[in-house]
């Protein structure tokens, strides 16, 4: 029995090591992910090709989950809803009333909490 690969996109994903989103890209491709990095302008993050939207990535998405500011985050819903997934995870920092309330409405499924525990790894971890 074949056992099907998840696929997920990083929202916010950097090449600052530091950050989280680029932490996320990491956690889940050790974890057998097949990760899609969402970022406005890089072409590349960690040798994985970028996408500037959600809805610019050439497959379906099993999760979205998002490492940018509130504000930022917002403008990324509609977009999410396009593309059909349903399952976001809203991170420590990407959350607020107004981001929940327009997922909601959207029909997303907004979860808070940090993905890269929710897939049991630690976010602090040394590389």
């Amino acid at each position: 029995m074949e056992v099907a690969v998840r696929t997920v996109a990083v929202v916010g994903a950097s090449n600052d090591r530091r950050k989280y989103g680029n932490r996320a890209v990491r956690a889940y491709r050790a974890e057998g992910w097949k990760v899609f990095p969402v970022h406005p302008t890089a072409p590349a993050i960690e040798g994985l090709a970028a996408y500037p939207t959600v809805s610019a990535i050439p497959a379906a998405v099993d999760r979205v989950t998002i490492y940018v500011q509130p504000h930022v985050a917002l403008r990324v819903l509609d977009d999410v809803a396009r593309k059909g997934t349903r399952e976001v995870f809203l991170n420590p920092g990407s959350e607020d009333a107004a981001v929940i309330a327009r997922a909601e409405e959207l029909g997303l499924e907004p979860i808070l909490a940090c993905s890269i525990v929710d897939i049991g790894r630690s976010p602090n971890a040394p590389d």
